[in-house]
């Protein structure tokens, strides 16, 4: 049995649709917090059992007989670290043979603010004695499609990614990578997969790729951190998000983002998803 957490979110819904292709529906364990929220994928045979970070009690039972554990990480930053700490924890009680931690590009090292918490994750995950592999996922090519349409109704991008270079790759990549890892016949516990797009791009370059997408004249223009941030919290986002955001472009800008080790697609056996069949695809729909 093969759970997967957060099944009902964007990565989660996309991980559980590879494991489809390989794994009996019956097989599978969805994951939520809102049990309503996923009557599709029961529709399709997969099993769906409510589970919550914020309810440890609710995760042991969700865990009961599973084998393997695709935990991808809390979308609440800031309060990660005792979610994930109780997602391990049910884990390890209800004896899970392994555990898949969806954590950032070079976790261990990563100038980005938010890898902080996926740091402490892995640390607790050594420390939980459960088997476990880590997928230290890079920038996803859906985090660029709102900004493009920013970028398109205002004229340009803002940032403050300077010239670092950034491989994305597709949420679809990411969840296939997952989803072979979580199938292989080797043995995973103890791996660290680092997982990033075949082809990088600085800012400027996307900016000049998204002028010929649209036929239209777009720009980059590069903030200082606190300018930055204040443009996002100009076009209307919490203040704690826009910093987050502004940080993560400055770690951009040393290279927190790009890998060229090619691990990504070498796991799921193609190249990845181009950022500009993304953004193209976005445009059309």
């Amino acid at each position: 049995m093969i759970a997967v957490t957060g099944a009902t979110g964007h990565l989660g819904r996309l991980a559980i649709e590879a494991l489809l292709k390989s794994v009996a529906a019956s097989e599978i364990v969805a994951v939520v917090r809102t049990p309503s929220k996923a009557e599709d994928l029961k529709a399709k045979g997969v099993v769906v059992r409510q589970g919550d970070y914020d309810a440890p009690a609710s995760l042991e039972a969700a865990f009961a007989g599973i084998d393997k554990l695709l935990l991808i990480s809390s979308s609440e930053v800031g309060k990660r670290l005792p979610q994930h700490k109780a997602a391990i924890d049910a884990a390890k009680a209800a004896g899970v043979k392994l555990i898949a931690y969806t954590s950032i590009l070079r976790a261990d090292t990563s100038p980005l603010g938010l890898a902080v918490e996926h740091k402490a994750t892995e640390a607790l995950l050594k420390d939980s004695g459960v088997p476990h592999v880590i997928l230290r996922n890079s920038w996803y090519n859906e985090n660029y499609v709102g900004s493009m349409h920013a970028a398109l109704q205002f004229g340009g991008y803002a940032g403050s990614a300077g010239n670092g270079k950034i491989a994305a790759a597709s949420r679809k990549d990411y969840a296939e990578a997952a989803a072979a890892v979580l199938t292989s016949s080797e043995n995973q516990a103890g791996k660290v997969y680092e997982l990033a797009g075949d082809t990088a791009f600085t800012m400027s370059e996307l900016a000049a790729e998204t002028a010929k997408l649209a036929g239209k004249p777009v720009g980059y223009n590069d903030l200082p951190e606190e300018a930055y941030k204040g443009v996002l919290v100009g076009a209307g986002l919490p203040e704690g998000f826009a910093a987050l955001l502004a940080d993560s472009d400055v770690g951009a800008s040393k290279g927190g983002l790009f890998d060229d080790s090619h691990t990504l697609s070498k796991l799921i056996g193609r190249p990845t998803t181009p950022m500009l069949e993304t953004l193209a695809a976005a445009l059309k729909g």
